[in-house]
């Protein structure tokens, strides 16, 4: 094979279609687009989901179902075993501390939440958002505190406290 024998993949290279040159052509007049309508028109676009004006299906579906996504509070997740690398023992660790280690990372307003996974071994004076039960347990028998923050949100009704009027 030599540089003068290269040649594209047969069908790889396809003139463009050139539309409404003449009867000749065979591609004239309508220039494929059939005889009036909509989508004969110049500018004339719709919508991939259009349905010609009837009710579209997605609207003749009923609603069902719940979406917590705006209500919802999303945690990001810190594992023990992390705690126990990161942090020196007797150390006090705070969302501060462990944004600021690279454990946690998001927009805005991180809210952290310290899983079980992995053992502790350290004394830790921990304040996060929450705790699951397994990774309280956990703290509290090395010795070490939790401390959960309020979350706007979380709080129940009967927790919330009573405004003042």
């Amino acid at each position: 094979m030599r540089l003068h024998d290269l040649k594209p993949r047969p069908g790889a290279k396809t003139r463009r279609k050139r539309v409404g040159r003449g009867p000749g052509s065979g591609r004239g007049k309508t220039s494929t687009r059939g005889h009036k309508g909509q989508n004969s028109r110049a500018g004339s676009s719709t919508r991939a989901t259009f349905e010609g004006g009837q009710m579209p299906y997605i609207r003749r579906l009923p609603k069902r179902g719940f979406n917590n996504f705006v209500h919802r509070i999303e945690y990001l997740p810190v594992n023990l075993a992390e705690l126990e690398t990161h942090f020196d023992d007797g150390a006090t660790v705070d969302v501060a501390a462990i944004v600021a280690t690279g454990l946690a990372n998001g927009k805005g307003s991180v809210k952290v939440k310290i899983l079980g996974t992995g053992e502790l071994k350290k004394k830790l004076t921990v304040t996060a958002h929450k705790f699951s039960a397994k990774a309280k347990a956990a703290i509290e028998a090395a010795g070490g505190s939790c401390t959960a923050l309020v979350v706007a949100n979380d709080a129940t009704p009967e927790e919330k406290p009573a405004t003042e009027e």
